[in-house]
C-alpha cells in the first residue's frame, strides 16, 4: 500500500452525523503535525508504531500522552494538538473525521472528553469490528454517501461500547436520558412554535440546569440546538424542493416569513432566496 490514503467526503447534508474526510497513513520516522486546531472531531486508530500526542485540555494547558498500537486518541474540535511519530517504531494510523448534533453526546458516552483523549479498547472483539469499519470506509471512497455514512455509524457504535466503561454512574446515565429525550422531542417538533422552556418541561427539569447538561452533552445550548436544526431543514427544502419561502419558514417552525427570513440571514450570512439561487438542485421532470 502506499504511504498515505486520503478521501475527502463529498456530501455535507448529514446533519445527525456527517463525515469530513479519512484516510490512512505510514508515518516515517519522528513525522509530526501541528500545531493545529480541527473543525470537528478527528479520531486516529493506531495499526502498529507508538508516537506522542500534545494535546491541550480544557484549560488550555498542553499535556503529554504516549500511544501505542491498538490505542487510538480523540481530537477535538478548536482543540490545540500535535501528534509525532517515534523515531525508531513510527505509528501506522488509519483516521477518520466528523461531526454531527449526536456526535458530542455519543463521544461522551464512550469516555472522551479533552482531558481524557486517548482510546484504551475494553472489549477486543469490538475494537476489532471498529478497526474494520475505519478500514472499510478508507478502501471504499467510492461508494455512495448514504453507503459510506451507515459504515460511520457503525464505527461509532464499535467505538463507544469498546471504550465505555463496565458500568456507568447512574448520574452520567440520566443525563444521557435527559438528552435523548430532549433530542428526540426537538426531532419530532421543530417545526412547531416551541420553547426551551418546553423542551425543558419535558425533561422534567427546570430550565436553568436544563440549559447547563444540554450545553455540557451537546456543546451548544438548547436554544442554539434548536435553531441549528431549524436551519438545517430549511436548507434542505432550499435545496431540494420548489416550496415558497413562507411555506419553509412555516414548515420549520416559523409563522412569520419575515422572522424566518431575519433568522435565516443571521445564521447564514444571506437571505433564503439568495441562499437558494446559488444552491437549488434542479430535477428534470417527465
Amino acid at each position: 500500500m502506499n504511504n498515505l490514503m486520503f478521501s475527502v467526503f463529498p456530501n455535507e447534508n448529514f446533519v445527525d452525523l456527517g463525515l469530513f474526510q479519512f484516510g490512512r497513513e505510514r508515518c516515517n520516522a519522528a513525522h509530526s503535525f501541528g500545531p493545529a486546531a480541527r473543525n470537528h472531531f478527528l479520531f486516529h486508530y493506531v495499526l502498529s508504531g507508538t508516537g506522542t500526542l500534545l494535546a491541550d485540555d480544557s484549560k488550555g494547558v498542553t499535556q503529554t500522552y504516549k500511544i501505542k498500537s491498538m490505542q487510538g486518541f480523540m481530537i477535538f474540535p478548536n482543540q490545540i494538538t500535535t501528534y509525532i511519530a517515534d523515531k525508531d517504531m513510527p505509528w501506522e494510523y488509519v483516521w477518520i473525521e466528523f461531526d454531527g448534533i449526536r456526535a458530542r453526546g455519543m463521544l461522551e458516552m464512550a469516555g472522551f472528553t479533552e482531558n481524557t483523549p486517548v482510546y484504551h479498547a475494553r472489549m477486543k472483539e469490538l475494537r476489532e469490528k471498529m478497526k474494520e469499519e475505519m478500514l472499510y470506509i478508507v478502501e471504499n471512497s467510492d461508494s455512495s454517501p448514504f453507503h459510506l455514512i451507515g459504515h460511520l455509524y457503525l464505527f461509532l457504535d464499535y467505538l463507544v461500547r469498546s471504550a465505555a466503561g463496565l458500568q456507568i454512574a447512574s448520574g452520567s446515565r440520566l443525563r444521557d436520558f435527559y438528552i435523548h429525550e430532549a433530542i428526540e422531542y426537538i426531532e419530532h417538533n421543530f417545526q412547531n412554535n416551541i420553547t426551551v422552556e418546553d423542551i425543558a418541561a419535558v425533561c422534567g427539569l427546570n430550565r436553568s440546569y436544563f440549559g447547563k447538561i444540554f450545553k455540557e452533552a451537546v456543546g451548544k445550548s438548547p436554544q442554539d440546538f434548536l435553531m441549528s436544526f431549524r436551519m438545517s431543514k430549511a436548507e434542505e427544502l432550499l435545496k431540494l424542493t420548489r416550496l415558497s419561502i413562507a411555506d419553509i419558514g412555516q414548515a420549520v417552525g416559523y409563522n412569520n416569513s419575515l422572522h424566518f427570513s431575519r433568522a435565516f440571514r443571521n445564521f447564514y450570512g444571506i437571505s433564503p432566496r439568495e441562499w437558494r439561487n446559488k444552491n437549488l438542485i434542479v430535477t428534470n421532470s417527465k
